[in-house]
């Protein structure tokens, strides 16, 4: 197990097989193909051929170091071509059946010393190593896909593993310009892990027609950040493989957020597996193609029913970052914005952080001097909400908790014109709780945007037992004017954006918890194998750990499940006082400004 990693037998070329032998030889290591399909061969010759011939055209390497990159790569149809291999890496099919049998097989082929390593990214690296004459030698090597450009590479030991194979092939990955993770044998492991429970929630929410496919995937990549929405990326991967991988995890964890939506089984044996099969949860151009094309189930230009009520002029009731931010949106958009505070002097500091906003957007080019003059002068600080007694939509983004939210509608109700459209900007409370504050329930919505809100795209509107048509179809066409992505929700908790973050961010500070893995592989593994802009820790301490708590007590209360129940590592830091960035502590240290 100490001799250099320098031939390397992939056995299974599908596309990660393929990936993965492209990534080799392009290393400099020797490659062996084994796949008893001859096309599926051919597929990987011809594809390591075209990729290598566009890293010529981008001038990235010349053509003589293509020719010597396409020598190394040699396909065999038989396992016996992994004789002479130092490392085998299999990557057939995810069932314990057929890569049982490949490490049977290979048991009796390759060299004493060789390593052994599984591709599974679901699947018991010890139960598969224990199937092994050698089981020290059998380790989990999980690339993600796309290969070429996806930087993690989890390594997995089981309890059998020898530390040697670790260390070699650690730094095969390093060798290979990847970042290795080491990780225990767990179902998932770290990044699907996370992922899948995910994911798995996504298609449930969507099951249960909470909200459109559409919707749900826009909400994730505008409201997260996210590359890829979570519908989106089921059919990528497979939505068969994804409820192969959520049974793994489920019969390890025997937690009910594990359990595959029944959805996932419905298209699995209706041959619906995604991409692949050219219909999914969406439906695409042809098997194979990334292209979405309309179906039954594609929402209309417009969905609204009634007409749009007229908003010339709105009101924003509070003092605080999201407050002065709406107003900015506003603004920018031609609104007359009356920003109301608890007092006169809240509401001028208030205008004077939209000022501060719009200075540094001169200052970067964004807009001109006469615009951010001309949206200032749209805003009027008011100290006090009889301001609101002339404008078209009363937005109220006070502190979230419910009884001053319904404190502040009943005033609205009382001072706000008939036909006003009252909406909260609440994040987890029960919009009909404000609305039954009022005497007009059907007037009030929920626009729930984001932080900061200048910057962020999405808006989730919420729409109550009792909202009249009109108040929704006002709410989605005043959304679009100010240039913001509006998405139709229920009223229930976490709507559709927190209601799928924040049980991930929780099955993350339980991975901490139980010992499995660390802050920052937790975090590394996100971003390198997921493509998050930030790991759960870094996005728990900017968010506060007080904040993320509450949601998750909400949620938990909503839902009534026991995976949904905060960590109690969560709890503990927040009775302790570290609450982030905003307190110096949280699950990390900063430095104090």
């Amino acid at each position: 197990m100490d001799t250099p990693l320098s031939t390397i037998a992939v056995v299974g070329l599908g596309t990660m097989g393929t990936g993965i032998a492209d990534v080799l030889a392009r290393a400099g290591r020797e490659v062996i193909g084994i796949d008893i399909d001859d096309t599926a061969a051919a597929r990987a010759v011809a594809a390591l051929e075209a990729s290598t011939a566009r890293a010529v055209a981008r001038e990235r390497i010349t053509e003589d170091e293509r020719q010597d990159v396409l020598a190394r790569f040699r396909t065999f149809s038989d396992l016996q071509a992994a004789a002479e291999a130092n490392l085998v890496i299999e990557v057939v099919p995810e069932s314990y059946e057929a890569k049982q049998e490949v490490f049977r097989a290979l048991d009796g082929i390759v060299r004493p010393d060789a390593v052994l390593a599984t591709g599974t990214n679901a699947l018991s690296v010890t139960r598969l190593a224990a199937d092994s004459a050698h089981p020290e030698r059998v380790l989990g090597l999980h690339f993600f896909a796309p290969v070429q450009a996806m930087k993690l590479v989890e390594v997995v030991s089981s309890v059998l593993t020898d530390p040697r194979a670790v260390d070699a092939v650690t730094r095969l990955a390093q060798d290979l310009g990847k970042e290795p993770v080491a990780v225990g044998d767990r179902a998932g492991f770290i990044a699907d892990g996370l992922l899948f429970g995910y994911l798995n929630q996504a298609a449930a929410m969507y099951e249960a027609k909470y909200a459109s496919r559409e919707d749900i995937d826009a909400a994730m990549k505008l409201g997260c950040g996210l590359p890829m929405g979570p519908l989106a990326l089921l059919d990528l991967i497979g939505v068969d493989t994804a409820r192969t991988v959520l049974e793994a995890m489920y019969a390890s964890s025997h937690d009910r957020l594990h359990a595959p939506a029944p959805i996932l089984k419905q298209l699995s044996e209706a041959g619906l597996t995604g991409r692949k099969a050219g219909r999914g949860f969406y439906t695409y151009e042809a098997p194979g193609s990334g292209e979405v094309v309309r179906d039954a189930l594609t929402p209309l230009t417009s969905a609204d029913a009634g007409a749009a009520r007229e908003v010339r002029s709105v009101g924003v009731a509070g003092s605080g970052t999201m407050a002065s931010g709406i107003a900015e949106v506003f603004a920018k958009a031609g609104y007359e914005v009356v920003l109301a505070a608890r007092s006169q002097e809240k509401a001028d500091t208030a205008k004077a952080r939209i000022a501060k906003s719009l200075a540094r957007s001169v200052d970067k080019g964004r807009m001109t001097g006469e615009a951010r003059d001309t949206t200032l002068a749209l805003i009027t600080a008011a100290g006090t909400l009889d301001a609101f007694a002339e404008v078209d939509l009363a937005v109220e983004a006070v502190a979230e908790d419910l009884g001053i939210k319904q404190e502040l509608f009943a005033r609205l109700d009382k001072i706000c014109k008939p036909g006003a459209v009252l909406a909260t900007t609440t994040s987890s409370l029960p919009v009909v709780a404000c609305a039954r504050a009022t005497s007009r329930p059907q007037d009030v919505i929920g626009m729930h945007f984001f932080n900061p809100a200048p910057a962020m795209k999405l808006v989730e509107i919420v729409r109550t037992v009792l909202t009249a048509d009109d108040v929704h179809a006002t709410v989605r066409e005043v959304t679009a004017k100010i240039r913001k992505h509006p998405v139709d929700c229920g009223d229930r908790a976490g709507f559709i954006v927190n209601a799928l973050l924040f049980p991930y961010l929780n099955n993350a500070i339980k991975m901490v918890q139980e010992h499995y893995a660390t802050l920052d592989d937790i975090d590394a593994a996100m971003k390198l194998g997921g493509g998050y802009p930030m790991g759960p820790f870094e996005l728990l301490d900017v968010v506060g750990l007080d904040v993320s708590l509450a949601i998750e007590q909400v949620l938990h209360r909503e839902f009534r499940d026991p995976g949904l129940a905060p960590a109690p590592l969560l709890e503990h830091l927040v009775a302790a006082g570290c609450l982030g960035r905003k307190t110096g502590r949280g699950f990390r240290e900063y430095a104090r400004r």
